[in-house]
């Protein structure tokens, strides 16, 4: 079975007819040509497909596309305000939070989604004391990221990114 439906990716809006079982993830890449979130395990495991979907992180790689009609998108390449970068694409770069490259776009939109969680005061496993001030340790961090796998090890140096742009 066919539906249409609407979305709008990284500021541009798009009509597509989906088959009712195709996840967004494959719609975007297959149908829609935005390469930008990687499929990695196809079990919402890895975080390589995380996106900004209506302005929170979500995996889509379990997001079925016509659940989302009208859905507002942003991937790693609609985070640049034309030739300036994001200031986590800056930090990435700045303190060198990625090897091959493969979980870099999810790892980036997920760190976008998780310090605004911080700002909006939610808790992870880790917090201790008032939410409103969550203090940003590494342990805060690595727990807010956990969804996001690295095949490169390069932990450390997305840490540290994140710290600086959440300080």
């Amino acid at each position: 079975m066919q539906a249409q439906i609407r979305l709008t990716i990284d500021g541009q809006t798009r009509a597509v007819e989906v088959d009712t079982r195709a996840t967004l993830l494959d719609v975007l890449r297959e149908q829609l040509d935005v390469p930008t979130p990687k499929k990695g395990c196809d079990h919402g495991q890895c975080g390589s497909c995380t996106v900004l979907l209506d302005g929170r992180r979500a995996t889509i790689c379990l997001a079925l596309a016509v659940a989302h009609d009208g859905a507002t998108i942003i991937t790693a390449d609609g985070l640049a305000d034309g030739d300036a970068l994001h200031p986590i694409q800056q930090a990435f770069l700045d303190h060198d939070g990625f090897q091959c490259g493969y979980c870099t776009p999810g790892q980036i939109c997920s760190a976008i989604g998780m310090l605004d969680e911080v700002k909006a005061g939610a808790p992870s496993h880790v917090t201790t004391g008032p939410t409103a001030e969550i203090e940003l340790s590494d342990a805060e961090i690595q727990e807010r990221m956990s969804g996001n796998l690295c095949r490169c090890g390069a932990y450390p140096n997305i840490v540290a990114a994140i710290r600086e742009v959440g300080r």
